[in-house]
């Protein structure tokens, strides 16, 4: 009944849209970093209940969908290297965490908890482990089919060569929010929605699909010609991966760095232009890293610009102040290097604590921690999946490239008794 319940909301906003529109040829769902607020989360302890026990969590409700991830209450010994780790190296992000949820629909639980963090030092290891251990209770991501197991990738904050004008070295426009995209958010109206957002542009009186990226590197869209590019720069790869990682900085000849960060996306589905050259036969699975693609692009510059039209999906920048501290991320705080991660917001609350246990970049060293959940990405789809943060640089760039490892995660949700007011 549920579900018949989603699928009617869905149409009964397809059609409003009509209404609004006129007609429409085709929408798609947003596939992109933007922030949002995160959906209920499934039900952690309940799998056969039709309505959720008094002791979920906060943020907890029935799941909208029977294939949906859910929660399972743990154990902190549940929790691989719990002991071991330096939560002290964590309070910083945590803090910062505190303050980007004060303003989303979700806050209001982790406003008594965050409250008692601000009244603590951080400094003593057995305050800040005590403080976790007695707010929260950790709770097992599942997959729908009850996997433990999922996918931690990494990213990171690239630095490019441009300048503020073209000239022989730079050609690559860096375009900023284009001002006939049309941003539709479902949200709003249908809370079951709020992940998804549509984008599209009128074309004689109807709304169709904003431009690919395809078109928009060919110059189809009128933005080529009326608006002026952020910046330029000089290799399409590296620029690729930029919008990939959806922040970065950009060297101008004169030494200065000017941070951009991801204002919009053109709402086309997302395709891994690694995967599509394996299924060219053009790498092997194991070279399929950003570094293999990188250099797989240095041997065949003819192939470049088809390879990457293979992907639709186009992000457009924003110019950021260069300050101290990480690139801003879907919660709105400073990514903390090493301590922020990007998950999938429809099941893990944006701000939250998540444990991580996962293990180094092609190897079996563990790497297990506590981390923040700050961000989103394009391809971070489903409840055990994070985008690991390695901060900023071409060091961090070569363990994020090689990153691609399995791993388990933890969410930590306030006990019922810290979440009242």
């Amino acid at each position: 009944m549920q579900k018949i319940q989603f699928r009617a909301a869905a149409c009964l906003a397809v059609t409003v849209l009509l209404l609004v529109f006129s007609a429409c040829s085709a929408w798609l769902p947003d596939v992109a970093p933007v922030p949002a607020a995160p959906q209920a989360l499934a039900c952690p302890v309940c799998p056969a209940c039709p309505t959720p026990p008094a002791t979920l969590p906060p943020e907890a409700a029935p799941p909208p969908e029977t294939a949906a991830p859910r929660l399972e209450a743990a154990r902190w010994t549940d929790l691989p290297g719990w002991k071991a780790d330096t939560l002290t190296a964590a309070w910083s992000a945590f803090l910062a965490s505190c303050q980007g949820m004060a303003e989303k629909p979700h806050g209001a639980a982790w406003r008594p908890v965050c409250a008692q963090a601000r009244a603590l030092s951080g400094q003593s290891e057995q305050q800040v482990r005590r403080f976790f251990e007695t707010a929260f209770v950790p709770y097992a991501v599942l997959e729908a089919n009850d996997r433990a197991d999922g996918l931690v990738t990494g990213y990171y904050e690239p630095l490019i060569r441009g300048s503020r004008q073209p000239d022989a070295r730079n050609r690559i426009p860096v375009w900023g929010m284009p001002p006939d995209m049309l941003t539709i958010d479902l949200g709003s109206a249908y809370p079951e929605l709020a992940h998804l957002r549509l984008r599209g542009r009128i074309e004689n009186g109807k709304v169709v699909p904003y431009w690919s990226r395809a078109e928009i590197e060919a110059g189809a869209s009128p933005q080529t010609q009326t608006q002026q590019p952020l910046l330029w720069v000089a290799d399409a790869v590296e620029f690729f991966f930029l919008q990939t990682q959806g922040s970065g900085r950009v060297e101008l000849p004169d030494g200065r760095h000017v941070r951009i960060g991801y204002a919009d996306q053109n709402g086309h589905p997302y395709r891994s232009i690694g995967r599509v050259l394996i299924e060219r036969g053009e790498l092997k699975p194991n070279q399929a890293s950003m570094q293999g693609i990188q250099a797989w692009a240095r041997r065949h510059p003819g192939k470049l610009r088809a390879l990457l039209d293979a992907n639709p999906s186009y992000v457009f920048f924003r110019e950021l102040p260069d300050a101290a501290g990480g690139p801003i991320g879907a919660l709105g705080v400073p990514l903390t290097a090493g301590r922020s991660i990007a998950v999938d917001a429809r099941y893990i609350p944006l701000g939250a604590p998540v444990w991580l246990a996962t293990t180094r970049p092609n190897g079996k060293t563990p790497l297990n921690r506590l981390v923040l959940a700050q961000d989103t990405g394009s391809a971070i789809k489903g409840g055990v999946r994070a985008d690991f943060f390695w901060g900023f640089g071409a060091t961090a760039g070569q363990q994020a490239g090689r990153m691609k490892q399995a791993g388990r995660m933890w969410v930590l949700l306030p006990r019922q008794e810290n979440a009242r007011p």
